[in-house]
């Protein structure tokens, strides 16, 4: 996620694809005239899936035929239709370095990859977790089993000075 102010020029770079067509001065004065949102979404079959949420590019037709799409209900006119959606895998790659440069782009793992990797970085913690969840027997044994993953996540950062009070 990154909050950020596109220049007119980095929105008609961003948009080079539409290049000539007519609406194409007013997206990008309208894309650069305020801060912006931009998100990856990683899932499986992700540009499918938010193309799906998104619904229809125009916000009136979306209201009339996908009412519950996020169009339908924060966009206004097929200019301002609230939120953008990578058309294809490859497009969602470039949009995705074009907004983040720093990321670094790896496929989802799936099948036999997507196992090992639960086994070995998953379900060590997990089953730890359950194992005492169990033994505690919490009231609220959701909140207890988060608030003890996140003080037990083996990525969490460690600090390895301890600041004492005389610093």
């Amino acid at each position: 996620k990154r909050k950020l102010q596109l220049s007119p020029e980095q929105c008609s770079n961003f948009y080079a694809d539409q290049y000539g067509k007519v609406f194409f001065p007013n997206l990008t004065a309208y894309m650069s005239s305020g801060p912006l949102v931009a998100m990856v979404l990683a899932r499986h079959c992700a540009v499918s899936y938010w193309k799906e949420l998104l619904g229809p590019s125009n916000s009136i037709r979306a209201r009339r035929t996908h009412p519950h799409s996020l169009r339908a209900i924060y966009g206004t006119d097929d200019l301002r239709n609230a939120l953008h959606g990578s058309l294809s895998i490859s497009s969602a790659e470039r949009e995705i370095r074009f907004m983040f440069p720093e990321a670094i782009l790896e496929p989802i793992p799936t099948g036999q990859r997507a196992r090992d990797y639960l086994n070995l970085y998953v379900k060590p913690t997990l089953l730890a977790g359950l194992t005492a969840l169990c033994k505690e027997k919490p009231a609220d044994p959701m909140t207890w089993l988060a608030d003890w993953l996140i003080e037990h996540n083996p990525n969490k950062p460690r600090l390895q000075h301890q600041i004492t009070e005389e610093e």
